[in-house]
């Protein structure tokens, strides 16, 4: 079922509930993908109280690369205030997973990795975090975590150490992954349609229009000949 409410609060979030699901098929929740937006866990803990919250993982990874992202522009500020050049234009390969890095760059990235930098310590540490999600089980994603987070906590770089502690203060509802494997990488997609609608339209008056433009755009509707 696709619905579309207009902002970000737990009331919101509740008529989201009420609009899309009837009450039995609340009743028969199980689990529910979520960021980590406080709101949305409190609504969906009085709207359904049975299902269980997993975090979404793709959500934790942004966060990350947020993280590497605020180390890398300090740093980079810093060096080139020194006439070093190393990190222009790298922004994209610190946000990229290893196996995605292009060609093109990945010599100059391998250098820039076993450098000397603090961004590449931030990477390095993001993308230990990533073995994370390849457990089998609950209990032994759990132990890397709890190495994981030591490192991370010790590494002296605050925006990594900031995001370790949310992570820390999440973990139950991001190890309930484990059993309920589910993410929000469908939402996602919508979300990318969505931005075409709105950018195409180039605005509208009222959310009802927009809302409208979404479900049809994104519920694969025909128009009525």
């Amino acid at each position: 079922m696709l619905e579309v409410v207009e902002e970000r609060t737990q009331e919101a979030c509740h008529t989201l509930i009420e609009q899309a699901l009837t009450k039995k098929q609340q009743a028969n929740v199980t689990a529910v993908a979520l960021d980590m937006w406080k709101a949305y866990a409190s609504a969906v803990e009085e709207k359904l109280p049975q299902a269980v919250i997993v975090h979404d993982k793709f959500h934790i990874s942004q966060h990350f690369n947020e993280a590497v992202d605020q180390v890398r522009c300090k740093e980079n500020k810093a060096l080139l205030s020194q006439g070093d050049e190393r990190l222009k234009g790298s922004k994209f390969a610190w946000l990229s997973n290893e196996e995605n890095i292009s060609e093109k760059f990945a010599e100059q990235f391998s250098t820039l990795k076993n450098a000397d930098l603090k961004v590449a310590r931030a990477w390095a540490i993001k993308e230990l975090f990533r073995d994370f999600w390849g457990y089998t089980y609950a209990g032994c994603a759990e132990r890397h975590f709890n190495q994981w987070y030591s490192w991370a906590i010790r590494s002296r770089l605050e925006p990594i150490k900031a995001k370790a502690r949310m992570i820390k203060n999440h973990l139950s509802n991001i190890l309930t992954y484990f059993k309920h494997r589910i993410t929000n990488a469908v939402v996602e997609g919508l979300n990318s349609k969505i931005q075409t609608v709105k950018a195409n339209a180039r605005g509208y008056r009222s959310f009802s229009g927009f809302r409208n433009s979404i479900l049809f755009y994104c519920g694969r509707l025909d128009m009525v000949p």
